[in-house]
């Protein structure tokens, strides 16, 4: 060893052996237990941040640590490398995407390798390579072939400058992020995939997940949103057609006042035409198309709306309800109209007080008789029926089932099951994406690209302008091609897939990335799946969670593989924060990775990224805390650099008749047994840390009394404290082991190294301390063996010299002893 630390050529050595001995490269030929550990791969944007550094440090001690307790551990890595960044990249820099994202791959590889994590780079995945997005090609089809995957007719954001679509985070107040236009509403043709036909077990198979985040849970089951309620028909008068409602809240069917459709459902123009408010239905349907559907559906958002000039009838009382389009409802949600209730709805409620029509109250509380006088709010709460014709008197929650069966008898409705879960809409009008392999005929329609001819490559020599849509479109050599049934002229789909279809079986692909018959071999999926530990941001708690889950169920279906659940254990790590706020360049507050690393190392850089805070909690940016985290290490190198030629003539021991070294065994133990419940039970890698840092200081107490130093007891100590080390700083941790003389490397998978175990028995103090009181005052303490009896502790107290001074010509009136903590001795 050398006598100073340096962190530079330690992690640089260890690095390259594990590299060049591919430690971490593993296959299905072994009798351990699997382990699969897998964190979400990153975008590759060309610099790591501390973001990363804190998920796949989590992810590489969960790894390291299942490899010493045992298990064949899959840990890889990949990325997930289309993307909207390339093409803007593309029209600032001139830099082609592709060349952009391999640049920025290579970077960040060697970045994440500079981190010493234990991936097996020889499972790497790039979804951008057409040995990857083949296969998302292959699912399409597969997905189409099924009829879970189709076209239909949908709002998005549209930029006409850009000539674009949109996502919804790219529309900044109502305008283009990029050329400030204002966005619209825009109907297109779009691609779907039906995970609505996986509503249910979706939602029914959150019961067999292992550990995940309750609210992780919480925001799944919201997203998919399921709903008992009822279906209602309301006759248009004049028309054979009727609106169709969904509602939850049959009970305030006779509260109804009106009805509300939203502005892209086709009704709200048809229902207008030919009378005096065609217009004015027109000019709202314009105004709401530039309005963001997120902001106008929001609590405090205006209610808006316009009159369409036609009645729908009441389907139990006959009563004429105007029909009115309103801002807050979509088209995507239930039926794309609403019955208003306003006395017991209070966006219904806002919307009639400001359009001034009548509120009909049909529930009223058991507190308190409400009127539309009296109404300052919707009331919302279960109460009585009223005004409700034979349903009167019924509480309102039974009243929801009578008046289902009423409206089903009299065939004006039905039971039904909504859920707020809408189909994933999976085209993109962008060119950095897989292309869709559907191919259109004059006169064969909607074909698929066969098999044989996937994949579709993506053109690289596409202009990019920052003007007009998807680059693929100016390509006629790629969007004119041939019928694969006719062989006639035809043209080829122009949209690429979302780029979350890259992410929902990215980890699939991981069990066999080479496999050029198969997107996934069915015998080593069946040995790795499912991840048993998955850890990602909380961001992706619904959409890509979700569709990986859908995406699993539905390969499961089509014969792929054989599990239904992807993820058996997630957890979800917080975010750094500096400054109070969230690491961004904007807010100028990041910590640059490489610079932390250059100038501490990896080991120390991990260690404070797990030590500051627990890994579900957000973790605040402390420099002190990085400078305490590197003297730490500094400190523990020093103390075996000290002691390196005693460890050459010196075996462990882990038995001593002193005091002194039984205490440290003691520790030894205990520490064991604390790190190995924090790491098995929620992953407490900060107390388990600082449980690390106590054992070390009761190893630099030890040694500061070289009279009673026990050597083997030191080194069994020392020896643990590595092995417990080694997955939070690997590199160092390896270092020291070799000064050990032990066989190694610790992560060598030919020497199988162990994680420390502990003795039930050893945790046991042999000797404990009794605190000595007269009269309750402390005089004294006493050491005595840890089963002593109750009268020998009495009479070894009364013997103490410290004592004899303080009864000396005292009358002891009785000696009291609280057990295994005090004596006390009440003397006159």
């Amino acid at each position: 060893m050398d006598s100073k630390y340096d962190p530079r050529v330690i992690e640089k050595k260890w690095q390259t052996l594990w590299t060049d001995r591919k430690y971490f490269k593993v296959d299905e030929d072994s009798d351990k237990p699997k382990f699969y550990c897998l964190e979400m791969f990153p975008y590759p944007s060309g610099k790591i941040h501390m973001g990363h550094v804190r998920v796949y440090a989590i992810g590489d001690v969960i790894a390291r640590y299942k490899r010493l307790r045992g298990f064949h551990v899959l840990h890889p890595m990949g990325w997930d490398s289309f993307g909207l960044p390339a093409e803007n990249a593309a029209i600032q820099k001139r830099v082609p995407p592709a060349q952009w994202t391999l640049n920025n791959i290579a970077a960040m590889r060697e970045q994440l390798k500079a981190m010493g994590l234990s991936y097996d780079w020889d499972r790497e995945v790039t979804t951008c390579l057409p040995d990857y997005y083949r296969w998302n090609q292959w699912f399409f089809v597969k997905l189409f072939e099924k009829g879970l995957a189709y076209k239909k007719k949908s709002f998005v954001n549209w930029c006409p400058s850009c000539v674009t679509v949109l996502a919804n985070e790219q529309v900044e107040e109502g305008k283009c992020w990029r050329c400030e236009t204002e966005v619209i509403q825009k109907e297109l043709d779009q691609w779907f995939f039906k995970i609505t036909a996986y509503a249910e077990e979706l939602l029914a198979d959150h019961d067999r997940l292992g550990k995940w985040p309750e609210r992780v849970i919480t925001m799944q089951k919201n997203w998919i949103g399921k709903s008992v309620g009822a279906e209602i028909d309301f006759p248009l008068e004049g028309r054979k057609e009727a609106i169709t409602v969904f509602t939850t809240r049959p009970d305030t069917l006779y509260g109804v006042t009106f009805m509300s459709i939203a502005p892209e459902n086709p009704l709200a123009a048809v229902l207008s035409k030919n009378t005096p408010q065609a217009e004015k239905v027109r000019a709202f349907i314009e105004q709401i198309k530039k309005q963001d559907k997120e902001t106008r559906t929001s609590e405090s958002a205006g209610k808006e709306g316009v009159f369409t000039g036609a009645y729908a009838i009441h389907p139990l009382t006959g009563s004429k309800i105007p029909v009115w389009v309103a801002n807050f409802v979509l088209l995507e949600y239930g039926t794309g109209a609403v019955m208003a209730v306003p006395a017991h709805d209070q966006r219904d409620f806002e919307f009639s007080k400001k359009y001034h029509l009548p509120i009909k109250v049909v529930i009223q509380s058991p507190r308190q008789i409400f009127s539309e006088d009296t109404l300052h709010e919707a009331y919302v709460s279960p109460g009585m029926l009223t005004d409700s014709g034979p349903f009167n008197g019924i509480p309102s929650e039974e009243a929801k089932g009578k008046i289902t069966e009423f409206l089903v008898k009299d065939g004006k409705g039905k039971l039904k099951i909504n859920y707020r879960l809408r189909d994933w809409g999976v085209s993109r009008q962008r060119y950095w994406g897989t292309p869709i392999p559907m191919v259109y005929c004059k006169e064969c329609g909607v074909q698929a690209v066969p098999e044989d001819q996937l994949p579709v490559l993506l053109p690289t020599d596409v202009p990019f302008t920052g003007k007009g849509g998807s680059p693929l479109e100016e390509s006629r050599e790629f969007s004119h091609t041939r019928c694969p049934k006719c062989q006639k002229e035809a043209r080829r789909e122009t949209d690429t897939m979302d780029t979350f279809v890259d992410s929902s079986w990215y980890f699939l692909r991981y069990t066999s990335p080479h496999s050029e018959s198969h997107p996934v071999d069915p015998k080593k999926a069946a040995y790795w799946l499912p991840v048993d530990q998955y850890v990602g941001g909380i961001e992706h708690a619904v959409l890509h969670l979700l569709y990986a889950r859908f995406f699993t169920k539905a390969l499961r279906d089509l014969g792929v593989i054989s599990i239904g659940e992807p993820f058996s254990n997630l957890l979800t790590q917080g975010m750094v924060i500096k400054d109070g706020a969230k690491m961004s360049k904007s807010k100028g507050n990041i910590v640059d990775p490489d610079y932390l690393i250059d100038t501490y190392g990896s080991d120390t850089s991990r260690l404070f990224s797990l030590f500051a805070a627990p890994p579900e909690k957000d973790l605040e940016w402390n420099d002190q805390g990085v400078e305490g985290s590197h003297r730490f290490l500094n400190k523990v190198w020093n103390v075996y650099y000290a002691y390196q030629e005693l460890w050459k003539k010196t075996a462990s021991s882990a038995q001593s008749s002193t005091p002194e070294a039984r205490v440290l065994l003691r520790k030894t133990h205990q520490t064991i047994k604390k790190i190995t419940e924090d790491m098995e039970k929620d992953f407490h890698f900060n107390t388990a840390v600082a449980a690390l840092m106590e054992l070390f200081n009761t190893v630099t107490d030890y040694i500061s009394r070289p009279a009673t130093l026990d050597p083997g007891v030191l080194k069994f100590t020392l020896r643990n404290f590595v092995l417990l080390l080694s997955p939070f700083a690997p590199h160092i941790a390896e270092e020291l082991w070799e000064s050990l003389g032990e066989p190694g490397p610790i992560f060598d998978p030919g020497v199988n190294q162990s994680w420390p175990s502990y003795s039930p028995k050893a945790l046991v103090a042999d000797e404990m301390t009794i605190v000595i009181q007269v009269n309750g005052k402390l005089r004294g303490k006493l050491t005595v063996p840890f089963d002593a009896e109750q009268e020998s502790i009495k009479q070894s107290a009364l013997a103490d010299s410290k004592i004899l001074e303080w009864v000396q010509n005292k009358n002891i009136v009785k000696v009291i002893y609280v057990e295994k903590k005090l004596v006390n001795i009440v003397a006159t």
